[in-house]
């Protein structure tokens, strides 16, 4: 028999050995190399297998590379046609089979990339918060009480001598009025506030603090009120010791609370501390304003202790947000 006869029976005889098509993966043999087909000539025997790729039915298809082995696609793989390192033998290893099976495993195997998980949370730094609103501005409450609904049955002088111009003024939320700032330096004695710099000095004050101590003027941010007369009795109108009040000049806004009661006809005064607050010169003899100061006193509101300037504070934003929103 001639070299050719013999190539071409074994080959034959190699390719009837292959598994059919119906078994669960087909075999994939490769064409013999030059050198192979020289051993057979000369009377050698072909190797008893060859590299071989496992195909997967379903019409799936996976690369193959030039040396016969499957590429396998990994997850957190750079990109298609990453393939995993080949094992001992030439083959690839063991988890290349769980890509070629079927099912969940095989799908997670074959994925290309990280995978991102359905639901990140919110991120480490939380996220956007919502913002705080914004502080109610002098141009705020002076746009709410640029009109007047008198609530005092006449007017107020600024200082005594002066004509009765000042009307008190309400809605259903707040009494105000406009007027100057003199300054009150009454209540516990202090080294502005004592005999020695107001002749007019008076050492209690119409309201006291939760130690029964008359307030401090130098340290208290406090509004007075006309003592209850004809004119106005500001108990009729949810105004009492302690209540909150809103004191605008210019463009800055303080809060302060009622803390002292004056003269039945005049109106426009403070403590010294608020005044201070407010950049007006707070010296019980030469200081205060003339004019320019808008007093907001809101119904039925308290700070206890009425001393508590922090509780003022709190309060006082509140209820100026809630008088400057109620206009809309």
């Amino acid at each position: 028999m001639s070299r050719v006869q013999t190539l071409t029976v074994a080959v034959a005889g190699v390719a009837l050995l292959a598994p059919s098509a119906s078994s669960a993966a087909e075999s994939v043999h490769l064409r013999p190399s030059r050198t192979e087909a020289r051993r057979v000539a000369a009377g050698s025997a072909l190797p008893t297998a060859l590299p071989h790729v496992a195909v997967p039915h379903r019409g799936r298809v996976e690369p193959v590379a030039r040396d016969g082995r499957r590429e396998i696609l990994t997850p957190g793989a750079v990109g298609p046609g990453s393939s995993a390192t080949p094992g001992p033998g030439g083959s690839a290893p063991a988890a290349s089979d769980a890509a070629a099976s079927d099912g969940p495993a095989a799908d997670a195997a074959t994925t290309t990339g990280s995978a991102t998980p359905e639901d990140s949370g919110p991120s480490p730094s939380g996220g956007s918060e919502p913002s705080a609103p914004a502080r109610v501005t002098a141009a705020d409450l002076l746009a709410r009480v640029s009109g007047c609904t008198p609530v005092s049955r006449g007017k107020y002088r600024k200082d005594r001598g002066r004509a009765a111009t000042v009307p008190v003024c309400g809605t259903r939320e707040a009494v105000y009025w406009k007027a100057d700032m003199d300054i009150d330096c009454d209540g516990r004695p202090g080294r502005h506030c004592n005999a020695a710099t107001d002749p007019s000095f008076s050492s209690s004050t119409a309201f006291a603090q939760s130690d029964g101590r008359p307030l401090s003027s130098e340290k208290l941010p406090y509004v007075v009120v006309p003592a209850p007369s004809s004119i106005w009795d500001y108990r009729d109108h949810g105004v009492r010791g302690g209540s909150v009040a809103a004191v605008v000049y210019r463009d800055r806004v303080r809060y302060a609370v009622v803390g002292d009661t004056g003269p039945t006809d005049i109106i426009g005064e403070a403590s010294y501390a608020a005044a201070e607050s407010l950049g007006i010169d707070p010296d019980p003899r030469s200081g205060g304003t003339p004019s320019g100061v808008t007093y907001i006193v809101f119904k039925d509101s308290r700070v206890t202790p009425l001393e508590d300037k922090e509780a003022a504070e709190t309060q006082g934003e509140r209820l100026a947000r809630e008088f400057v929103d109620s206009a809309d």
